[in-house]
């Protein structure tokens, strides 16, 4: 079943007010701070994205799936794209967007990973439906596409492998508060990693 026939239904829906979109901008200030003085800070902003735009990985239509999507910002867009495309690589899933930058390594690295910072949103936690309609026991997280809505990788707590599935079937689901983190760990499983911990063995086994 594909991301969008399991957002297509829902039998309940979990809504909850997390934290203000400001916190976008703090986490970002918290990131760049982190980094040394030999370090360059990210360059670029996150961008709203599309939701007709392709997955760069996958090529799905991004705004066809559930769950977080993310963006990497590279210096030549170039490097990584068969055309001349001068724009960040936009992805459906975190999944997606860790192997595009796995892949991609050799070649460029990203100045800066931007995921969706499901702090900074009102977000929905949906149980998915089966092809008879009838609820599957599994559940698919909302997704938001607004610039405001990421915040840089190295500033979130990411869940990994909870019981929320997103496009590409497993999720990482990424917070700018730790403690937002935890609340949906202890409802929905998953353990808790950093941006940095991620390597390609682990989203490859989430797929």
């Amino acid at each position: 079943m594909n991301g969008l026939n399991r957002l297509a239904g829902t039998e309940r829906g979990t809504t909850r007010r997390t934290i203000l979109a400001g916190v976008t901008t703090a986490a970002i200030g918290l990131a760049a701070g982190c980094l040394s003085d030999d370090e360059p800070e990210p360059v670029a902003d996150p961008v709203s994205i599309d939701s007709e735009q392709s997955c760069d990985n996958c090529k799905m239509a991004i705004g066809n799936q559930p769950g977080p999507v993310g963006q990497l910002h590279y210096e030549d867009p170039t490097t990584v794209f068969d055309d001349d495309d001068d724009r960040p690589a936009q992805f459906c899933s975190t999944l997606c967007t860790y192997t595009f930058a796995f892949e991609n390594e050799e070649t460029a690295a990203p100045e800066v990973t931007y995921l969706t910072d499901y702090s900074a949103v009102d977000y929905e936690v949906n149980e998915s439906t089966g092809d008879d309609g009838e609820g599957d026991g599994n559940y698919v997280l909302s997704s938001h596409f607004d610039a405001d809505s990421f915040t840089p990788a190295t500033a979130l707590e990411l869940v990994v492998d909870s019981d929320v599935e997103g496009a590409m079937g497993g999720s990482i689901v990424a917070f700018g508060d730790g403690d937002d983190a935890t609340v949906f760990s202890d409802e929905y499983g998953g353990e808790h990693y950093e941006h940095e911990d991620v390597t390609q063995e682990l989203v490859m086994s989430l797929m």
